[in-house]
């Protein structure tokens, strides 16, 4: 079987189908639902399994990785954000124009910063296009 028939066919015949939101919970659910449904005559090699399971380590570390490059990426923002205290900064303003102001504050809004620039608060620091 290859493929979708092969995931479907240990799922059961579900006509889900497998593309790039394949996860390491599903890879896992594939893997016990193959070892189930193997044939005893005619058993999984043990390099297939290997190479099964070296394939499951693998999508964990990257799927591991890219938590931790979101999360330095929100930290690194965050630092941004607060080395702009204190600082003149300018950003589009609500009407499109540029406005300048000295930033008083920055604000956790949903785990993001945002900044307070001379009175306006829930100014976006990506927004802002000049530091002085």
């Amino acid at each position: 079987m290859v493929g979708r028939d092969r995931a479907a066919h240990l799922r059961g015949g579900a006509t889900k189908a497998v593309g790039p939101s394949l996860g390491k919970d599903d890879f896992l659910k594939l893997l016990v639902g193959q070892l189930k449904n193997q044939d005893p005559m005619n058993p999984t090699s043990d390099t297939d399994f290997i190479g099964q399971m070296a394939q499951f380590s693998q999508l964990e570390q990257t799927t591991n990785m890219a938590t931790a490059n979101s999360e330095l990426a929100a930290q690194q923002t965050g630092a941004r954000a607060i080395s702009l205290l204190g600082r003149n900064v300018t950003y589009p303003g609500a009407s499109g124009i540029s406005t300048t102001g000295v930033v008083e504050k920055v604000e956790w809004s949903a785990g993001k910063p945002t900044l307070t620039v001379a009175g306006v608060a829930g100014i976006d620091p990506n927004s802002v296009t000049a530091v002085s």
